[in-house]
């Protein structure tokens, strides 16, 4: 086999999903993990959206990443401080400052994770051609969701019954993240055979500090003098508004008993909600996305795409005023919202993806997502505080009051014709 043209079927998927898990164990199980030993929304809510900062921060090294090593280098050294740092977690929950203490290591694994992310992205761009990058967009979109819905599904299933089991809640959550360690670096051991060695990842064998402080300033004025820069600074913090509030309240939510107006479920059935149903609908809404976005071009979805996120959330409007107890309704919203998600965030990849486009691609892609994440960090960080406040029937309500954000950023956003290997889209005056 060509070691330089490798089928991208047999390393894009692993690779976003390897890179979603650590995310989202940082973020989304970690969520579960504090709501079940015992903290508050509004702590689990400010506590969590503060462990997104790496991720906002992380574009004052990708620079570096550009010029040492190569991207694949990066992916694997990553991939292995992720598993010795999920593995840490899992020996400290039993502490009893377990709360430091996963909090400072759960602080670390998200710099690891973060240059993961930096590599892994740069790595897309650098070992697919532009048409399988359209292409693939909906389908590395689907694995990296499919990582969190793992571990909200498969994941906390395998928590939640251990719990039941043992009647040692920390206990369960530790040998969960241990687990998870040993399957991290399982990634790691595939990756060093499957990931192919594109011709173009080669480290800058003529690097100077001079030049690297000069390419450091050069990064952030290119970006920032791209045109019309403000408005498209502005859709990728503001894309995510309302989700980013609506995530961190859904697994409380789920688990708070109906006296406190959640739906009252046990934490292994959770698990089973997203790790079946909640994963046939991202994958469904991703590959549609990504299928779609090849044959109309970013400015063709846009629109749907964004109303289709905003739009499908109002399931859980519903499920919070009227409390259903039947398990087919709960699992029939679950699958609408995962469904929209998927196929809305298509647009944001994208748009990121060839906003990027240049020759710091890699660079510019990690500052996008650092504004992304940064749009995540900030409303979520008030979001259980504002829930605590107003019940979550008014506090959905009010996430949905919030879509209006995104509507605006993106009436502001124009964009070309469509995607094509001849055309590519990117903010115009």
């Amino acid at each position: 086999m060509n070691f330089r043209a490798k089928n991208p079927w047999l390393w894009v998927p692993s690779l976003y999903f390897a890179e979603g898990l650590p995310y989202f164990a940082v973020t989304s199980i970690s969520l579960m993990m504090y709501k079940n030993l015992g903290l508050s929304n509004a702590e689990i809510a400010f506590y969590t959206s503060w462990l997104n900062f790496p991720w906002v921060i992380k574009c004052l090294w990708s620079p570096f990443v550009d010029l040492l090593k190569t991207k694949r280098w990066w992916i694997l050294s990553s991939e292995c401080l992720i598993g010795a740092g999920l593995a840490g977690i899992a020996f400290c929950i039993p502490a009893h400052f377990y709360l430091q203490a996963t909090l400072a290591i759960f602080w670390l694994l998200a710099f690891a994770s973060a240059t993961h992310d930096i590599a892994a992205d740069g790595f897309y761009m650098l070992g697919l051609t532009a048409d399988e990058q359209t292409f693939f967009v909906g389908i590395r979109n689907a694995f990296y969701k499919v990582a969190n819905l793992f571990g909200q599904g498969t994941l906390i299933y395998f928590a939640g019954m251990l719990e039941k089991k043992t009647g040692n809640i920390p206990f369960a959550w530790s040998l969960t993240f241990l687990t998870t360690a040993g399957l991290f670096l399982a990634f790691f051991a595939y990756h060093r055979f499957s990931l192919p060695n594109p011709v173009s990842d080669q480290p800058d064998r003529n690097m100077e500090a001079k030049r690297i402080l000069k390419n450091f300033a050069l990064t952030f004025k290119t970006f920032f003098t791209k045109k019309q820069a403000g408005a498209a600074v502005f859709f990728m913090l503001t894309y995510r508004f309302s989700e980013a509030q609506l995530l961190k309240l859904i697994q409380p939510f789920l688990l708070d008993t109906r006296d406190k107006g959640g739906l009252g479920l046990e934490t292994e059935q959770v698990g089973l909600i997203y790790g079946i149903v909640g994963v046939v609908g991202l994958l469904l809404g991703g590959i549609v996305g990504g299928i779609l976005a090849v044959r109309g071009g970013l400015k063709k979805w846009l629109w749907p795409m964004l109303l289709s996120m905003l739009v499908t959330s109002a399931t859980f409007v519903y499920l919070a005023y009227f409390l259903p107890d039947n398990g087919f309704t709960i699992r029939l919203c679950v699958f609408i919202e995962q469904f929209g998600y998927g196929f809305g965030f298509t647009a944001y990849t994208l748009f990121l993806i060839y906003y990027s486009e240049g020759e710091q691609k890699t660079a510019h892609y990690a500052i996008c997502t650092g504004l992304m994440s940064l749009g995540m960090m900030l409303p979520g960080m008030a979001a259980g505080w504002i829930q605590e406040k107003l019940g979550y029937p008014h506090f959905f309500l009010w996430v949905m009051v919030c879509s209006v954000v995104p509507i605006i950023a993106t009436a502001l956003l124009k964009v070309d014709d469509k995607i094509s290997t001849e055309t590519q889209i990117t903010p115009t005056e």
